[in-house]
């Protein structure tokens, strides 16, 4: 039966239509209703803006075909894989968190959704309900988040990275101090124990002793007092180094005869020193204490580690731009297990037996090497003796002739 558009019941149920409108248009989500063959029955102002439709335009249309034809790569989305539809076929409702709709346009945007069976009075699906909601911020703001949530687990890797590695540089200091602590007792303790030797020999045999005697005594205290003073300069050395305090200062300077008037320093106290290779000007700006330093550690161990009646080359060369400094002995030589360890302060090797040294020559010159760019290259064959090679790079001179 009709009712007349007067009739009081035909006013409610306007009156309910309307508010159901009212309600619907006030709606944020995005609502749409669906048949059974899943055509748009309504939609609210919110669901037809969000896709750029018309709400007429809607109104008959396959809504999968509108804004649910395909996957966020493109690729074609079929309506019996669709979970808006599902609730037709199964009556039951089903929550989407995050998928793709269309808009008109053809560009897409994130949403979530859900999809409610409605039912007539005796309970049987006559269609859908579907609200959705655009979630383009959300989305915006969990990338921003994740992305935030990396660059702060990045952070925290390569901070404790840093403290890991600031940690074991700790104990490799706290291993250097122990052996500085350790190397330094020893060393100063025989130079100490053999000049209160030589003083009390002085002041208790004083007159018994010839002027002769009394100079070597002498000697002896100064050699031990300059064997200390050695060793206190090379610890300080090291220390400006891992300060790093040290600046290079290079000055013009003629390589060949720095190399002859070191060689003639030595001499005076060993008469086993040769000097080898180039003998004519190689002139060139580099640290002049540093490659004292150098030369000076690499000839003194030459020295020290080769038999007396051998003799010491030093030689001097040019290749391009660098300056090629090799020091040649023939003595004891190196074990081969050692040479992972040569540049290490306080390392010995294993054949050095009683001969006296702190371990710490070698370690100054590979470092004072690295400070002018160069590089440093040793040989060794046990019983046969050790070539250590120094390259260092030259600025040459205005007018240099080679």
């Amino acid at each position: 039966m009709l009712l007349k558009d007067n009739h009081p019941k035909a006013q409610e149920l306007e009156a309910l239509r309307r508010q159901h409108q009212l309600i619907l248009n006030a709606v944020g989500e995005g609502v749409y209703g669906l048949d059974l063959q899943g055509n748009v029955t309504f939609a609210n102002p919110a669901a037809a803006d969000m896709i750029d439709w018309d709400i007429q335009d809607l109104l008959g249309q396959s809504m999968h075909e509108v804004l649910h034809h395909s996957h966020p790569d493109g690729s074609h989305y079929p309506k019996e894989h669709c979970p808006i539809y599902a609730a037709l076929n199964d009556g039951s409702t089903h929550r989407v968190a995050d998928e793709t709709f269309w808009r008109k346009d053809g560009t897409s945007f994130p949403v979530e959704y859900i999809s409610t069976p409605m039912r007539d009075e005796q309970g049987q699906v006559i269609g859908a309900v579907v609200t959705f909601r655009d979630i383009t911020q959300r989305k915006w703001a969990e990338s921003i988040l994740q992305q935030t949530n990396e660059d702060l687990e990045l952070k925290v890797r390569s901070r404790a990275a840093e403290l890991y590695t600031a940690n074991e540089h700790l104990k490799e200091l706290s291993k250097l101090k122990s052996r500085l602590v350790s190397m330094v007792c020893h060393e100063f303790r025989n130079p100490l124990n053999n000049i209160a030797l030589s003083v009390s020999s002085l002041g208790r045999y004083d007159k018994q002793m010839s002027a002769e005697q009394k100079q070597q005594y002498l000697l002896s205290v100064a050699a031990n007092v300059e064997r200390m003073t050695q060793m206190i300069d090379d610890i300080l050395v090291l220390g400006k180094i891992e300060a790093k305090r040290l600046t290079i200062s290079p000055q013009p300077m003629d390589l060949t005869q720095f190399c002859q008037a070191l060689l003639q320093e030595f001499s005076l106290s060993c008469d086993r020193l040769q000097f080898t290779g180039r003998f004519k000007p190689l002139m060139a700006e580099i640290d002049p204490t540093l490659l004292r330093s150098i030369l000076a550690n690499m000839l003194s161990n030459a020295i020290r580690y080769s038999p007396k009646e051998t003799t010491v080359q030093l030689s001097l060369s040019q290749r391009k731009h660098r300056a090629i400094f090799v020091v040649k002995d023939y003595g004891r030589g190196i074990f081969p297990e050692d040479y992972p360890y040569l540049f290490e302060p306080f390392h010995r090797g294993k054949n050095v037996s009683n001969v006296p040294g702190t371990g710490l020559g070698l370690s100054i010159v590979k470092q004072f090497v690295d400070l002018q760019k160069g590089d440093i290259k040793v040989e060794s064959k046990l019983g046969v003796g050790t070539t250590f090679k120094v390259i260092l790079p030259l600025v040459p001179m205005l007018g240099n002739q080679n």
